[in-house]
C-alpha cells in the first residue's frame, strides 16, 4: 500500500511539473481566457479574454498586449503598468484559465471533377465533398445507351507527383450492389471517362 501511495505521489508531482512547464512556455493566443490576480488588491482580480487584436483590458491599466507572450512575460508587463499605483511593485500572477477553441477549416463547399464520353451531360461538374462515382455519374445525367458500362474509367492525378492512376469500374456490378468497393469517393480534378461499347459488347 505504501509503495502504491509513493508511486501515486510521484505521478502527481510529475503531472504538476509538466503542467507548470507547459504554462511557462505556452504562448498566449487570441481567444484564450487569462486569470489575473493582484495580491495587494483583490478587487483587480478577474478573468480577462484575449481579444481578436491580441490585447486584454484591465482596470487602472487599460489595454495590454497579451497574444504571443508567455504568462510570465505578461505578468512582468502588468507589474510595470500597475507599479505607479502602489507604494511598492505589486505581486501579479497570470495563469491560463481556458484555451481558445480551435478553429477548424471549413471543408470546400464544392469539388469540381469532369465527366467525359458516353454520359448525357459531359463536362465539368460541381459536387459536394464525399460524392461517390455512382452519384457523380447520376449528376452527369447518367450513361447513354452506347456506354460500355463494364469498363468505366476513373482517372486520378496525384497533385504532388503528376502521376495518373486509372481505376477500371464495372458499373453493372456497382449498380446491382455486387461490387460496392468500386464506388470510389470523388476527388477534386478526377475524370470519369465512359467509353463507347464495342459491336458485340
Amino acid at each position: 500500500m505504501r509503495t502504491l501511495l509513493v508511486m501515486l505521489a510521484t505521478l502527481l508531482a510529475t503531472v504538476s511539473l509538466n503542467s507548470v512547464a507547459f504554462a511557462q512556455e505556452y504562448k498566449i493566443q487570441r481567444g484564450d481566457t487569462l486569470r489575473v490576480e493582484v495580491r495587494e488588491d483583490p478587487s483587480l482580480n478577474r478573468d480577462a479574454l484575449v481579444m481578436p487584436d491580441g490585447q486584454i483590458s484591465l482596470p487602472q491599466i487599460g489595454t495590454v498586449r497579451a497574444a504571443g507572450r508567455t504568462v510570465d512575460q505578461l505578468s512582468g508587463s502588468l507589474v510595470g503598468a500597475l507599479s505607479p499605483n502602489f507604494a511598492a511593485p505589486p505581486s501579479v500572477f497570470v495563469s491560463l484559465a481556458s484555451r481558445a477553441e480551435p478553429i477548424e477549416p471549413l471543408p470546400p463547399r464544392t469539388v469540381q471533377s469532369f465527366a467525359l464520353g458516353e454520359v448525357e451531360t459531359p463536362g465539368a461538374i460541381e459536387m459536394r465533398p464525399g460524392t461517390t462515382v455512382l452519384q457523380f455519374i447520376s449528376q452527369a445525367g447518367g450513361m447513354t445507351r452506347f456506354a460500355a458500362k463494364n469498363r468505366v474509367q476513373l482517372r486520378r492525378t496525384n497533385p504532388k507527383t503528376g502521376q495518373e492512376t486509372v481505376y477500371v469500374i464495372d458499373m453493372r456490378a456497382l449498380e446491382s450492389g455486387q461490387s460496392l468497393t468500386q464506388n470510389y469517393v470523388m476527388h477534386r480534378g478526377d475524370v470519369v471517362f465512359v467509353p463507347t461499347r464495342r459491336l458485340f459488347e
